[in-house]
C-alpha cells in the first residue's frame, strides 16, 4: 500500500475541509460534486476513518478530518511556495500589489530606480486595493496597511502612519491665516466623511468643528484629496510623504505643526519562506532604503 495518498484527494479534502461544502468545493477545483465526493471517499478508505459527518444542513469534520485538516493545508501551503519559489527564479518579473493612493504617489516616481539597479528584473505593479491571496494570486510582494501582524507573511515598516492637515498657500490667506487649528470654524473640509479628521482633531486636542457636519466633496483617495487642495479648494487630511513635491513645488503648505496617526502603518509584506526569492530580496533592500526619506 502507498505510503502517502492520491495528491488530487489530500487537495479536494482541503478544500471541502475549508468550505464545509462539497458543492463550493467543486465549484473552486471545477469538478463535479460526484467526482469531489468519490475523491472523499479515496482518501477516507485510505485512512479508514471517515474525515467527514454528513449532516442535515451539510457536513462537519469528524475528529479525525479535524486532527488532519490543519496539517494538510500547512503541507499544501508549503507545497505551493516551494514551487513558487523555485518558478521565481527562473522569471525576471516582479510582480508587486499596491494600494492605489500609494502606488500614485510614492511608489510610482521611485520605481524606475530600482529598475536602473536591476535592469534584469521587470516590474508590474498590480494597483488595486484587493488584499491579495498569495496563494492563488500571481503576486511576489506587497504593499498593507495595518498594523504589521498578518499570519504566514514578513512584514517590514515603511512608514507613512502619520497624517496632517494641508492647503494650497492661497486658501491659507482666504481664511485668514488660522493661527490654530481652533481658528478652524468656517472652512471647507475636503473628505469631511474621513475618518481622519476627528481623529486629527483630536490630537489637536479639539473637538471637530461644527463645518465638518456640512455637505463636502467626498474623496476616495489621498492623491484626489491633495489635488483638490492644491486648487485651492479647502483643507485636506493626508500623509506628508505622498505630497513631497507639492510642498517643493510651493502647491500645498502645511498650515499647522499637529500630525496624528491610527495606528496604523505601511508595509511591505511577502509570504514567510525558508528562500525569499533573489528579484524579492532586491526590491526589499531597495525600498527599505527609499523609505528611510518616508515621514512616518
Amino acid at each position: 500500500m502507498a505510503e502517502t495518498p492520491p495528491l488530487q484527494a489530500v487537495k479536494v479534502f482541503d478544500a471541502v475541509a475549508r468550505h464545509l461544502n462539497f458543492t463550493r468545493a467543486a465549484n473552486e477545483l471545477n469538478m463535479t460534486q460526484s467526482a469531489v465526493s468519490y475523491q472523499v471517499k479515496l482518501l477516507e478508505s485510505f485512512i479508514g476513518a471517515p474525515l467527514f459527518l454528513r449532516e442535515a444542513r451539510g457536513v462537519a469534520l469528524s475528529e479525525q478530518g479535524r486532527t488532519v485538516a490543519p496539517m494538510v493545508r500547512r503541507a499544501l501551503n508549503d507545497l505551493t511556495q516551494a514551487f513558487q519559489s523555485a518558478r521565481s527564479e527562473t522569471t525576471n518579473l516582479l510582480v508587486i500589489s499596491t494600494m492605489q493612493t500609494f502606488a500614485s504617489t510614492w511608489l510610482a516616481p521611485r520605481i524606475g530606480s530600482f529598475q536602473m539597479q536591476n535592469p534584469d528584473i521587470a516590474v508590474k505593479l498590480d494597483v488595486s486595493n484587493h488584499l491579495v491571496d498569495f496563494h492563488n494570486d500571481r503576486v511576489d510582494a506587497a504593499i498593507r496597511s495595518g498594523k504589521g501582524n498578518w499570519p504566514g507573511l514578513r512584514s517590514h515598516l515603511l512608514g507613512g502612519g502619520n497624517f496632517t492637515v494641508v492647503c494650497s498657500p492661497l486658501y491659507y490667506e482666504k481664511i485668514g491665516k488660522p493661527k490654530s487649528p481652533a481658528d478652524l470654524t468656517d472652512c471647507i473640509f475636503i473628505g469631511p466623511r474621513d475618518d481622519w479628521w476627528p481623529v486629527w482633531f483630536a490630537a489637536a486636542g479639539l473637538k471637530p468643528p461644527a463645518a465638518l457636519s456640512r455637505p463636502g466633496v467626498d474623496v476616495e483617495t489621498q492623491q484626489m484629496a491633495a489635488v483638490l487642495a492644491a486648487a485651492g479648494h479647502g483643507l485636506a487630511v493626508v500623509h506628508l510623504g505622498f505630497v513631497t513635491q507639492e510642498f517643493k513645488e510651493g502647491k500645498l503648505i502645511q498650515p499647522f505643526d499637529v500630525t496624528a496617526t491610527t495606528g496604523f502603518n505601511y508595509y511591505l509584506v511577502y509570504p514567510e519562506a525558508a528562500r525569499v526569492p533573489r528579484k524579492t530580496v532586491l526590491f526589499r533592500e531597495w525600498i527599505l532604503a527609499e523609505a528611510g526619506q518616508m515621514a512616518s
